[in-house]
């Protein structure tokens, strides 16, 4: 048997090789005509608050995201339920309502004070847009002060400031219930139009746009509060939730499976907002999400805005999610917003 000697000074040239390059960064955007720190210092809003849904089985969709999803009930108040995530102090992130079909009846945020909200009720109404309720005293969980107007699709919104925060506590580690409410994704026929309409009232800054698909727009420093989705019809694409961390989430998005609701597609990773996913479809086939570690934007000038590819090695940075064929299948089949231009009855 013949034997090599392997001497520790032959190791010295088995240098390791350079980092493993991962896909190229994509095309910036240029810069807004308005620098992002300045629409942040005149903006009004301060988060994304909620989203209320109407169903016609408001016993099971309050079981699904009770019993399953991680929620719990904050209060009711007859055919209407409100539910709350345990590590947010907002009183409540979903309210769901009994009706005889599936819409959605509006979305939520917060601004900063009572003056923001009379200031930015004046002005939609002075540039002709439609409120639906003027500013005034709420009566829901956690009172404040707001209003409600249409946005250019047709969809209320409603804004509102000085809501009572109800009892919160830290996730624990391996507790895998939603911590707040991370985002809400529109669908519009017009979606650059509404992007500059959320611009213009709202302040958002643009963080990215995946293609000419969908902008991702912030009110803080998460990577993005609302996404708009260009689409065929107006509607309420996707809510997503923000879990702990890593774990937590894949063990959300397990006991997911083990209940039935195997994911539409994930669990995964994007690129623009290099967030976790995984995507279920909910009661009423409302797209629901678990996510959790979003990007992070604390210097508002500094970000460069990007044009991300909708391509396999950038849709998921993993390439564990699969092709999400389930998801944008249900998508396509879901029927235009029956909720549009009309008042909640709540």
């Amino acid at each position: 048997m013949t034997t090599t000697s392997h001497r520790s000074s032959a190791l010295d040239a088995a240098v390791p090789p350079p980092p493993w390059p991962g896909p190229p960064l994509p095309p910036a955007i240029a810069p807004a005509a308005v620098p992002p720190s300045e629409l942040a210092r005149r903006s009004p809003i301060t988060h994304v608050r909620y989203v209320a849904l109407a169903t016609e089985d408001l016993a099971g969709t309050v079981a699904f995201y009770q019993g399953i999803w991680g929620l719990y009930p904050i209060g009711s108040d007859g055919d209407v339920v409100f539910l709350g995530a345990v590590g947010s102090p907002e009183p409540f992130v979903v309210r769901v309502r009994a009706a005889t079909e599936r819409r959605t009846d509006l979305i939520a945020f917060g601004a900063r004070d009572r003056a923001a909200v009379d200031e930015l009720a004046a002005v939609l109404a002075s540039d002709g847009v439609r409120i639906a309720a003027e500013p005034g005293t709420l009566a829901v969980p956690g009172g404040g002060y707001g209003f409600r107007f249409f946005d250019l699709d047709g969809r209320l919104v409603e804004v509102s400031a000085d809501v009572a925060g109800k009892p919160f506590r830290e996730i624990e580690p391996g507790e895998s219930v939603p911590r707040k409410l991370s985002h809400i994704v529109v669908n519009s026929p017009d979606a650059p139009a509404l992007v500059a309409f959320y611009e213009r009232y709202f302040g958002l800054r643009l963080s990215d746009w995946l293609e000419d698909r969908m902008a991702f727009m912030r009110c803080s420093a998460d990577h993005h509060s609302l996404a708009i989705a260009a689409a065929p019809h107006a509607g309420l694409n996707h809510v997503s939730f923000e879990l702990r961390d890593i774990d937590e989430y894949m063990r959300g998005t397990g006991r997911m499976v083990r209940q039935g609701h195997a994911p539409l597609w994930g669990p995964g990773r994007h690129s623009s907002g290099d967030n976790v996913y995984s995507y279920f479809a909910g009661p009423d086939n409302f797209v629901v999400e678990y996510t959790t570690a979003l990007e992070r934007i604390p210097d508002e000038d500094a970000w460069v805005p990007r044009v991300w590819p909708a391509t396999p090695e950038y849709a998921d940075r993993w390439g564990t999610g699969g092709p999400g064929e389930d998801l944008f299948a249900l998508w396509h089949r879901t029927p235009p917003e029956s909720g549009l231009w009309l008042p909640a009855p709540v």
